[in-house]
């Protein structure tokens, strides 16, 4: 047990599986809305990461996003398909690391699926852009951090922790396995 919870008399560790962990991806990435999709993470260094926007996290818990076709990014995953996301949903809670596998696909129905009118910033003959393609990411492990009750719990239990001396963290940790 590491040091900060040795005094902590809740249990803040909590792996998530299957439906739960799809919950919580889904809730911290959807809430961040954009997070950083880094390439490059087993074959070369130094990282490649950017920022990146969710247009989509599927009953699976499956990352897609909309990239050009002759990006960096999708050069970096035909060599590399291994990829690392994170998010963060507020200043306070909701960060969310995870592994994954990315695959390139140019399938049309799924591209209007994702389409939003601002992509056309990006991809400015619309969805219809010769240079669109869809990067999904299937995640293969991960680790989350956040709090049990939201930040205004969180914060009264840091207050009372202040006051009484006592470790009252809210916080809640643990694995994602999908």
């Amino acid at each position: 047990m590491d040091s900060i919870n040795r005094n902590q008399p809740e249990d803040t560790r909590q792996p998530l599986e299957g439906n739960d962990a799809v919950k919580k991806i889904k809730e911290i990435a959807e809430k961040a809305s954009t997070g950083f999709l880094c390439t490059s993470i087993k074959t070369g260094l130094p990282v490649s990461a950017r920022p990146m926007a969710v247009q989509q996290i599927d009953d699976e818990g499956n990352f897609w996003f909309l990239s050009a076709k002759d990006s960096d990014m999708n050069k970096e995953i035909e060599k590399d398909p291994m990829v690392h996301l994170f998010f963060q949903a507020s200043a306070h809670s909701g960060f969310l690391n995870i592994y994954g596998i990315a695959e390139i696909s140019f399938d049309k129905a799924k591209i209007h699926e994702l389409w939003k009118p601002l992509a056309k910033v990006w991809f400015t003959e619309g969805e219809d852009d010769p240079r669109i393609s869809i990067v999904k990411v299937s995640p293969t492990q991960g680790y989350y951090w956040d709090n049990k009750h939201g930040n205004l719990v969180a914060f009264a239990k840091m207050i009372a922790g202040l006051v009484t001396g006592q470790t009252l963290d809210d916080s809640v940790e643990g694995k994602i396995t999908v």
